[in-house]
């Protein structure tokens, strides 16, 4: 991961590579990444309703959709892979990748729906409106993406994926560590510290696509800019998710 950004999809270089020699009509606007960032977001709620359909005509059954999100999820992470290493794809991949993170979301929104009700509310809620605060903070120039800000940032998501790839990895042996699936005061702890942490990755992602508009890099850099700021925004709404529920588990 690249020191200048805390999100996996940008890099230090990813704009400057790409910068046009001059003013150019074909190139990245902030308009034209929040219209595409809009539609990225209609697929992901469209393949996530789908499955939240299948869930409930199911009976409340999540073995059957537990295929979906298993779909959902590996086929998420590959186009998220190459989106990010063919950047120019990015028209063809990010749709892909909404579409597949929605079967993810619509399957495990769906399930914590049923076992607490009006969760999936709660935390969409909470994610739009952490990305408008943040929002309004960074152009306000409250919050500013300096280099120790990045870095800052960076390090505490380096950590956290660490330590979600080691819980990965021990759920294979059957371990499942409680502080990070309990409903104690230190898993609670542990979901608002990462709940932070994923909020604070807007700013770099706002810091960034602004830089891509102000150097001209290629039209097709909106899709990616759009696809960054999707996976900043799926990671928040899957850690509200986390947090909601086991918040809810302690009443």
């Amino acid at each position: 991961m690249d020191m200048r950004s805390s999100n996996p999809t940008l890099s230090e270089n990813t704009f400057t590579e790409l910068r046009y020699r001059g003013d150019r009509a074909d190139a990245m606007t902030s308009q034209g990444t929040i219209l595409k960032t809009m539609l990225l977001l209609l697929l992901v709620m469209m393949s996530a309703g789908w499955v939240w359909v299948k869930f409930s005509q199911s009976g409340g059954n999540a073995a059957a959709v537990s295929g979906w999100m298993i779909l959902g999820a590996i086929g998420g992470l590959i186009a998220a892979l190459v989106t990010a290493f063919k950047k120019e794809w990015a028209p063809v991949t990010a749709p892909i990748y909404a579409l597949l993170e929605g079967l993810f979301i619509g399957g495990v929104s769906a399930t914590l729906e049923a076992s607490f009700p009006g969760i999936v509310i709660q935390a969409a809620g909470l994610t739009f409106g952490t990305l408008f605060s943040m929002l309004a903070a960074y152009q306000s120039g409250l919050i500013k993406a300096t280099e120790n800000f990045k870095l800052g940032v960076v390090a505490a998501t380096g950590g956290i994926a660490i330590v979600y790839l080691v819980v990965f990895v021990l759920s294979f042996f059957g371990i499942n560590p409680s502080f990070m699936y309990s409903s104690s005061p230190l898993s609670i702890g542990i979901s608002l510290f990462v709940v932070v942490i994923a909020a604070l990755n807007f700013i770099i992602d706002f810091d960034f696509i602004e830089q891509g508009v102000r150097q001209n890099v290629p039209k097709y850099m909106e899709w990616y800019g759009a696809f960054a700021l999707m996976v900043t925004l799926v990671w928040l709404y899957v850690e509200f998710l986390r947090l909601l529920s086991k918040m809810r588990s302690r009443d």
